[in-house]
């Protein structure tokens, strides 16, 4: 056994001098200084914990430095704009204010067309109120200025010639994808209590309070646009109706048969399929209100009465539209975000929230968008831990050692620093796609730890020592990595400089992706080998 370790050494050793004597110029004064470098990091622990400890801090200012949203900011060309006319507009003031709304659009030089919606709204809702609309607004393909400072400019004009009405502004692709995943803005602050009125004086407090805060767009108080006409209401008055012969709920089924009609107690079957009928008073009994007073009823016990004479009339003025969310009233206050990320903006409007000290009986929720946000992150969470549960696994059935597989999980682990660095540097968020941009990262950083521990198995097999054959092991495998994290960052700098369509929203995502390659080419060929080296087991002498 010793013979052949002894014959195969030295057939290594000439494989490896000819494999130096090709080393010149530029890549051969890195190898050079890489195996310097590698031989005063296996001899230097404490340096090694030391640059991961700081590593790690690194990372983690970089990314409480970074912003975060939930999908990528992009200029798509057009925007909706949701407009809210006072409540109770007539049709012909609200048809001045959206003509003059256009004309404001199309004095934009950018504009290109517009279309309008009047009592309807883009979107799967299926209610849309009398005062609400939005128009679709598509902008030149050839402008000097952003989809941003245009929305801006149209905001301050119609808000500075119509105060009465109010709008929003959202891009079409994201207006979309709100409605979808029923997150129809960005902020949307849920106020729940049983107390209507508490509500009705809270909530303009609050879009007050985060209408100061910077970033934060078309503010609704969420009560506002939400009045309906008057009311009358029918009372029952017990007493009078139990000495009639009626009871409560006969009084109740017959008013909604005037209103709506019953359905039948017995289906009507044609050609053996069962339809059920719906029986309601003529439309004689509900032309008026005095009409519907007028109309006798006939009760269970043979008696009849009208239904003036049972109930007791009252008229309500306008009320405000009624929200409930788990049987639970609430009031939901909106708005938009521009000029900063979702993070932050939320961040500020929770502080702004927290300053008002509400009442102890309003119970506050925040959804939207960021609801979304972090749930779409929760999720990506668990995938990188299972991910990361799966690389161990595999990595060690291939290596049958524990050390290797932490070795290399730790460098993928450190790589995401150089990730959150090209974020910071490039002013991209954190959102979803430069999360899997970093989980991208971890699987390529552990394809360069796999390369350079399988070199180092066999430069040991061939008889080296555990210190020469991590740094043979790394020189042998030096420019394989470096050319395939060259290769891979190449392909992806079209789509992080964004050129072509839709590049925007795999913006961040390359530029994850190439951080985290630049930084792991260092990573993996020195933190990898070194952590691997001193997590081994020793043979003793």
């Amino acid at each position: 056994m010793n013979e052949s370790a002894l014959v195969e050494k030295p057939d290594a050793a000439a494989l490896l001098a000819a494999e130096e004597h090709h080393l010149s110029g530029f890549f051969g004064r890195i190898v050079a200084f890489y195996g310097r470098v590698m031989q005063a990091v296996l001899k230097r622990p404490l340096v090694l914990a030391a640059s991961s400890v700081v590593i790690v801090i690194l990372a983690f200012v970089c990314y409480r430095a970074l912003g975060s949203d939930l999908l990528p900011s992009m200029d798509e060309g057009g925007f909706i704009l949701d407009y809210y006319t006072p409540a109770g507009s007539s049709l012909a003031e609200s048809n001045r204010i959206l003509n003059h709304i256009e004309e404001i659009l199309h004095s934009t030089p950018e504009v290109e067309n517009t279309s309008r919606r009047t009592g309807l709204q883009l979107g799967i809702a299926a209610v849309t109120e009398a005062n609400r609309g939005d128009f679709t607004v598509k902008l030149k393909r050839d402008r000097k200025r952003g989809i941003d400072e245009i929305m801006e400019d149209v905001r301050n004009d119609i808000e500075t010639s119509e105060p009465g009405v109010k709008v929003e502004f959202v891009q079409v692709l994201q207006d979309m994808i709100d409605d979808l995943s029923n997150a129809p803005q960005p902020i949307v602050i849920k106020l729940f209590s049983q107390d209507q009125n508490l509500l009705a004086r809270t909530a303009p407090k609050v879009a007050e309070a985060i209408g100061k805060v910077p970033g934060v767009v078309d503010v609704l108080d969420g009560i506002e646009n939400t009045t309906s006409g008057p009311a009358t209401t029918f009372h029952v008055q017990p007493a009078v109706a139990a000495r009639s012969g009626f009871t409560a709920e006969e009084i109740g089924v017959d008013s909604s048969a005037i209103l709506e009609g019953e359905p039948a107690a017995t289906p009507v079957v044609l050609n053996d399929r069962a339809y059920t009928i719906r029986v309601r008073f003529p439309d004689a009994n509900r032309a008026s209100i005095e009409d519907m007073q007028n109309t006798l009823l006939v009760g269970s016990t043979g008696k009849s009465a009208t239904l003036g004479a049972l109930t007791q009339i009252s008229n309500d003025p306008g009320e405000t539209e009624i929200t409930r969310e788990n049987l639970q009233r609430l009031v939901e206050v909106t708005g938009h975000l521009e000029g900063t990320d979702l993070g932050t903006g939320i961040a500020g409007v929770q502080k702004a929230v927290d300053a008002l000290h509400l009442p102890a009986s309003i119970r506050v929720e925040y959804g939207g968008t960021y609801q979304e946000q972090q749930k779409s992150f929760r999720d990506l969470s668990m995938v990188l831990i299972l991910a990361l549960a799966l690389l161990f696994v595999v990595l060690l059935f291939e290596f049958r050692t524990f050390s290797a597989p932490a070795a290399i999980l730790a460098s993928a682990l450190l790589s995401t620093f150089g990730g959150f660095l090209a974020l910071l540097i490039t002013r991209t968020s954190f959102n979803i796609a430069s999360f899997m941009g970093m989980i991208m990262v971890l699987g390529i950083v552990a394809k360069n730890g796999i390369l350079i521990l399988d070199a180092e198995q066999r430069f040991t097999q061939l008889g080296f020592s555990p210190e020469e054959a991590m740094i043979q092991a790394g020189r042998r495998r030096l420019r394989p990595i470096a050319m395939t994290a060259l290769a891979t960052i190449a392909g992806m700098l079209p789509l992080a400089f964004a050129l072509g369509a839709g590049s925007q929203m795999l913006q961040p995502l390359a530029i994850a992706v190439i951080g985290g390659l630049l930084s792991s080419m260092v990573l993996s060929l020195t933190f990898t080998p070194a952590i691997h080296y001193y997590l081994q087991p020793r043979k003793a002498v």
